[in-house]
């Protein structure tokens, strides 16, 4: 498949390096604001919109800044492409549904790079929890306690603002782990929360506390951070009636079930870089993502990380900020 990227910031390189270990995929041009090309290869040619490209392909991939993602959705549909949009899907209600109507009218299929799906235990626990064989959860607590120095919101004037990054952590560091708290658990009847900004000089928090209720009675916690030295890996703890699980970094460190042998997938090996960094050095689950999407594409069916159920990570996310206590 032939892929135009839209946007040449950080994030680009990560796709233009996965696609470079996809012997059946290629990039064939980026689109650029700036004018600058994608770092990880400057061979590729740069053009000011998608309809100035006059090579051939198939799909767009969405790099930009988050509260731009649903333009970038709107032009690939414009001209008939598929997409892979970077999370989160978006960063406003009304502009995701008319990304989603787009696609969907034009028979286009949307994808929304949430990789963490792919991991086996992530996999492995959603089906679990599917099935109903762990019991009824009655509690389930995130912590993404991660750390950005100043120099990192200072070096793009739209960082940890919320006009175009959409916030601080919650959308933008932990919307990984709270797409798979979603994707696990559904979206809850009730949110409430508190944050504030702490240690960095920027618009939106850089830590806080969200308490969750589902119409189950299912109690949940989530904590996002970005100040949080030296930052740590993200943590997820589930309690149910028939026992307790713990997964760090979307893998099953504890499992403690009668009689339901633990499940992880101990020959799985993927680096995180996410706690302290905004670059990616390990592409292989970006890699699962864009497979998947092309098979998606292929065959007519759904993407794992489908934008229906992205939007309802970016709806919740939205939710703890509507909620917060001043």
């Amino acid at each position: 498949m032939k892929y135009v990227i839209i946007g040449t910031g950080n994030i680009s390189n990560t796709y233009v390096n996965a696609i470079s270990e996809l012997k059946d995929s290629e990039i064939v041009a980026c689109v650029s604001r700036s004018g600058n090309r994608i770092a990880a290869n400057t061979d590729i040619p740069d053009f000011p919109s998608l309809e100035s490209i006059s090579a051939d392909f198939d799909a767009v991939i969405v790099t930009t800044p988050n509260g731009l993602h649903c333009k970038g959705i709107l032009a690939a549909a414009r001209n008939g492409k598929h997409v892979i949009t970077e999370k989160p899907l978006g960063i406003d209600s009304d502009e995701m549904e008319a990304a989603i109507t787009a696609c969907e009218e034009n028979n286009l299929t949307l994808a929304v790079a949430y990789q963490r799906r792919t991991t086996p235990d992530n996999q492995t626990v959603k089906q679990l929890l599917e099935q109903g064989v762990l019991g009824k959860v009655f509690a389930a607590d995130l912590t993404a306690k991660f750390y950005r120095d100043q120099a990192y919101y200072d070096s793009a004037d739209y960082r940890g603002g919320y006009s175009i990054d959409g916030g601080g952590p919650f959308m933008q560091q932990a919307c990984h782990n709270i797409d798979i708290y979603v994707w696990f658990f559904g979206l809850p009847a009730k949110v409430v929360s508190m944050m504030d900004t702490f240690t960095h000089d920027m618009e939106a928090e850089d830590h806080g506390a969200a308490l969750l209720k589902y119409d189950n009675g299912m109690i949940g916690t989530i904590i996002a951070s970005t100040a949080t030295k030296p930052g740590f890996a993200a943590r997820l703890e589930v309690h149910t009636e028939k026992g307790s699980f713990i997964m760090v970094d979307d893998t099953i460190s504890e499992w403690h079930f009668d009689g339901i042998p633990n499940p992880g997938n101990t020959d799985f090996e993927y680096q995180h870089d996410g706690a302290t960094s905004a670059s990616v050095s390990d592409v292989s689950a970006h890699k699962e993502i864009i497979l998947d999407f092309e098979e998606a594409v292929k065959k007519g069916g759904t993407p794992i990380a489908d934008p229906v159920s992205a939007k309802a990570t970016s709806e919740l996310i939205l939710d703890i900020y509507g909620s917060a206590v001043k």
